[in-house]
């Protein structure tokens, strides 16, 4: 799972198109004197870095800047206006040729998706304990540089503001509660849990703190050592004011809300982690058939790990007995070799590797993050390297079966070469392209797709290895089923054992998660807290998936009809460099290779 560093642009439903529907937006304006699409796009990049400077940070082209994110109504208003401004700017623009065409598709997608969240008023209940503004308030710091006196002197400005972001965000959260655009209890419940973990991280001092002591390793001065600790004080009184506000009134007044959020605020949402306008309940559907598929499969693979038993069994075996790393500092080294030796045989065999990738780092993630493990994309300069983070949960054993497959994911050949890739392309494409405008489908997608190649390669050979894919595999075809089942209120087939016929509700989603997952409760409760805060974000892994596989095909198809060898290398390597696209174009684009 990528972790998202920078906020997308917005946009309006009432002109939202088709992505790949042929409109008089797609003509290309013959005024010579037009932009080009990659250059308004750029330009809004640059825009977006001006409205919010998560953005500039994330890309590290801002390395200066001192500002938080203004997480308020009217900071999300100023900047769904410039987004207007854009898409009237776009209809004029120039297309030279397909990395133009390709963008201007993207860009138009983006904004209409992202103003028709907008303007549905979701921003004003985004309360959930990933990839919401009050993790952004955290996050933002470990993307920013720490090397010298100078970056600690711009970390002391910048945190010195988060109580200001903090109140912004509850300004936010306060208009939803007066227009009735309200988040979930489930939801408010786990991020006062999470902002709970901040203030008791560094033994009680706080994670602020625990992040300033760092700049004694910079030989900062006496004054800006005390400047720092001000600042991380100001910051916990801050997280604390929020903390404490969400639970003596944001609760009780959200106290009535469900945690589903109904079909069209779902395929609202869907739209904007795919890029497309799903059919939700085929969607369904197939996420019952694929399920079925991966279980035969598992129940094939578990009586080679420990002759017959089931899936469960021979994973919980191999929670006992399979081949396990001790330690937090020995599992971060073990997960680096594992990704440093994936980069090695697979650089110009598989796909072609370009320098600048060919360094990621496995990193421990920060207490009170997400159970799932994540990856941050490096800067475009590169000199903030790409990054996996492995969240302990306070553990000191870890079993390898559940971790060879996930990392193959979020580090190589999965997260890691695609948006390393395409930070090498930005120039060529478009930083919008290739950052901030990515779709969750295409990049979850591939990630996905990179776990099934290295099975097809052969590298899941050892015991428990393939079992441990399988079961990845399982858990995202179960997200379909229950992300769409529990937000839609669906039925559960009638000729399933698990409760037939009855509809879909939250606690459901998590036993029916329980019964097909290897992983502790405390996981399985986070990922269905996740699933319910964040709809149509969950599904974007099989469903991208799906997407890589079908454009393969039809790319080996069509050089097989023309007589031609299909390279699997060199189709990795220029499907790589398309840089973001969404589900309905990534298809055929794919298979155009």
């Amino acid at each position: 799972m990528t972790d998202p560093r920078a906020t997308p642009s917005h946009a309006t439903p009432s002109h939202a198109t088709s992505s790949h529907a042929t409109s008089s937006h797609d003509t290309p304006s013959h005024d010579t004197s037009a932009p080009t699409a990659r250059q308004v796009a750029d330009r809004w990049v640059e825009t977006l870095a001006d409205l919010d400077p998560t953005v500039g940070t994330a890309l590290g082209t801002r390395p200066d800047d001192r500002r938080m994110p203004d997480l308020s109504p009217e900071g999300a208003r100023e900047q769904a206006e410039a987004a207007r401004r854009v898409l009237a700017e776009l209809d004029g623009a120039r297309v030279l040729d397909d990395d133009d065409r390709r963008c201007a598709t993207l860009l138009r997608e983006r904004l209409t998706a992202e103003l028709a969240v907008h303007e549905a008023g979701e921003h004003l209940a985004a309360l959930r304990p990933i990839a919401s503004p009050v993790q952004r308030m955290q996050q933002l710091f470990l993307m920013m540089p720490t090397a010298t006196a100078h970056d600690w002197d711009v970390v002391a400005d910048r945190m010195a503001q988060v109580p200001a972001a903090a109140a912004g965000f509850r300004a936010s959260l306060e208009e939803g509660l007066r227009r009735g655009v309200r988040s979930a209890p489930r939801q408010a419940e786990a991020v006062v849990g999470q902002l709970g973990d901040w203030l008791a991280a560094a033994d009680g001092r706080g994670w602020y703190a625990g992040f300033v002591a760092g700049a004694q390793a910079a030989g900062v001065s006496d004054a800006l050592r005390d400047r720092l600790d001000a600042s991380a004080g100001a910051a916990a009184d801050g997280v604390a004011a929020l903390r404490a506000w969400l639970a003596d009134r944001y609760l009780p007044a959200v106290a009535d809300v469900p945690d589903a959020v109904g079909r069209d605020r779902y395929r609202l949402a869907a739209r904007l982690h795919t890029g497309a306008d799903l059919d939700v309940d085929e969607a369904y559907a197939w996420g019952w058939q694929e399920l079925a598929r991966i279980e035969a499969d598992m129940a094939a693979e578990a009586g080679r790990v420990l002759p017959g038993a089931s899936a469960q069994e021979a994973l919980a075996h191999l929670d006992v007995h399979g081949e396990a790393v001790e330690g937090v500092d020995e599992v971060r080294a073990w997960l680096q070799r594992l990704m440093d030796t994936a980069i090695a045989e697979l650089d110009g065999t598989v796909v072609d590797v370009a320098d600048p990738v060919k360094r990621v780092e496995a990193m421990i993630a920060p207490p009170g993050a997400a159970a799932a493990p994540y990856y941050t994309r490096p800067s475009l300069d590169f000199s903030r390297p790409g990054r996996t983070w492995l969240p302990t949960l306070g553990r000191d054993r870890f079993p390898t079966w559940d971790l060879i497959s996930t990392w193959y994911h979020e580090g190589v050949p999965g997260h890691h070469l695609q948006l390393g890739q395409w930070a090498v392309r930005a120039g060529e494409l478009s930083v919008f392209q290739t950052s901030v405008g990515s779709i969750p489908a295409t990049t979850e997608g591939w990630a996905l797709y990179a776990e099934r190649l290295m099975d097809e390669l052969g590298y899941l050979r050892t015991p428990g290895a393939r079992l441990g894919y399988l079961d990845g595999q399982r858990m995202r075809a179960v997200r379909v089923v229950i992300d769409i089942g529990m937000h839609l209120g669906l039925r559960i087939p009638d000729d399933h054992p698990f409760h037939p016929g009855e509809h879909w509700t939250g606690d459901l989603g998590e036993e029916f998660l329980a019964q097909r997952s290897g992983s502790p409760a405390a996981f399985v409760h986070s990922e269905v807290e996740r699933y319910l805060g964040w709809p149509g974000q969950a599904i974007s892994y099989k469903l991208g998936e799906r997407a890589w596989l079908a454009g393969r095909e039809r790319a080996r198809a069509r050089r097989a009809s023309a007589g031609e060898p299909f390279d699997l290398r060199a189709w990795h390597t220029a499907a790589l460099g398309l840089g973001s696209l969404g589900l309905d174009d990534l298809e055929r684009e794919l298979g155009a290779l």
